[in-house]
């Protein structure tokens, strides 16, 4: 018999340990919900990012300053605060990146999105705002016959 030719095709095969279409339980009550509830845990999610990175920032512009004090002090002390310093500065740096990472994320995102969903919420705003000039029109209008059917009093 002959050999088969040799190529560079792969033949994908099943693996004895795969676990294909198995999720764990969090997963699973991330697809149980609807559409709100998943995008508002989303929210949370990217809002507890953002105040950890904003709170890590924060922290370490307290520190640095608080170690800035002038007053008498020993090499040891100097080259220790330096040191405290330093480190705060690196935390405060990958904190600062990861914010932009985050705000790169959030850009994409929105360039990205469903179109329709973004002008179907432009839409329903637009509609609130002319019910709301509407309303405001006829308040004016009302008030201003109000004003000039009173007869003066002199």
């Amino acid at each position: 018999m002959a050999e088969p030719p040799q190529t560079d095709v792969s033949r994908p095969s099943a693996l004895p340990t795969a676990k294909l279409l198995q999720r764990n339980h969090a997963n699973q009550s991330l697809v149980d919900q609807n559409s709100d509830q998943y995008l508002d845990a989303i929210e949370e999610e990217w809002n507890k990012r953002l105040d950890s990175e904003v709170d890590t920032l924060v922290d370490g512009m307290v520190d640095i300053v608080s170690l800035a004090s002038i007053g008498d002090k020993d090499k040891f002390r100097i080259a220790q605060e330096s040191f405290q310093v330093q480190s705060r500065a690196e935390s405060m740096v990958r904190a600062a990146n990861s914010l932009l990472s985050i705000t790169h994320s959030l850009k994409l995102l929105l360039l990205l999105s469903d179109e329709a969903q973004i002008a179907h919420r432009r839409d329903a705003e637009l509609k609130h705002v002319h019910h709301e000039k509407e309303d405001a029109k006829r308040k004016v209008a009302a008030l201003l016959d109000d004003l000039l059917k009173r007869p003066q009093s002199l």
